[in-house]
């Protein structure tokens, strides 16, 4: 039950900007931020699923790519053994080869950034959508882009959105990471089991998942600029 917010600049090969919100099972290994593909994606940068070798959130700063994945319900009608993992789907992206269905694989959406725009792949076990993803500030999680049925954008979306400042005379380039990072903390005043919550704790809710970091991210036509921070405590923004 991941959460990105991403802004969209209004030209064409302006640079786009976004916070990623990663939850995850506390006990399922993972690596932090770094080249862990040398051989299979040379120059790639991502957080890293040690158990099944994919990304989570993946970057090509080269290519001015970045992928990131968040899990959505499907109705997916397929033993265990014969589901592929969805660990390739942001390596494979920031290749320049997306995803086609239809897909062994359990629900995704998928948020490409690349120079020619930002969109969304969603598959739901039955059909793969695309959904481009238009000037401004958005949010998704496991339901549609700006989806009001997702209680953490219904009640975060507008503060994001004020939170980032002008394209023109924006003032120094951390002005929109420090003003995204204050609002993520601002959340964090809700109990990480509210549904409304960015940094949660989806055990009542049925899930194994908890936020563990996050990553900040501005993506332009041949450089990303990435970053992470790692909760200190999982769930939890102290």
């Amino acid at each position: 039950m991941c959460t990105v917010v991403i802004d969209v600049a209004p030209s064409p090969g302006g640079s786009a900007r976004l916070l990623a919100v990663r939850d995850e099972d506390p006990q399922r290994p993972w690596d932090d931020l770094g080249e862990w593909w040398p051989d299979s994606h040379p120059g790639v940068i991502g957080i890293r699923d040690r158990r099944a070798g994919g990304a989570w959130l993946a970057a090509d700063p080269a290519s001015g790519r970045l992928a990131v994945l968040l899990n959505r319900a499907d109705v997916l009608d397929l033993p265990d053994d014969a589901v592929r993992s969805r660990g390739s789907l942001a390596l494979e992206s920031v290749a320049g080869r997306s995803p086609d269905g239809p897909l062994p694989m359990h629900g995704f959406n998928l948020l490409e950034v690349t120079p020619d725009g930002s969109r969304v792949l969603s598959w739901d076990g039955n059909e793969l959508r695309e959904s481009s993803v238009p000037e401004g500030v958005h949010m998704i999680a496991h339901d549609d882009l700006d989806d009001p049925r997702t209680a953490r954008i219904e009640a975060w979306l507008p503060r994001f959105a004020a939170a980032m400042p002008e394209r023109a005379g924006e003032g120094p380039a951390e002005a929109w990471v420090d003003g995204w990072v204050s609002v993520l903390g601002e959340s964090a005043a809700l109990s990480p089991e509210d549904d409304r919550a960015i940094v949660r704790d989806n055990r009542v809710h049925g899930y194994p998942t908890m936020s563990l970091l996050f990553c900040t991210a501005e993506v332009s036509p041949g450089a990303v600029d990435l970053r992470s921070r790692v909760l200190a405590r999982p769930g939890h923004w102290g």
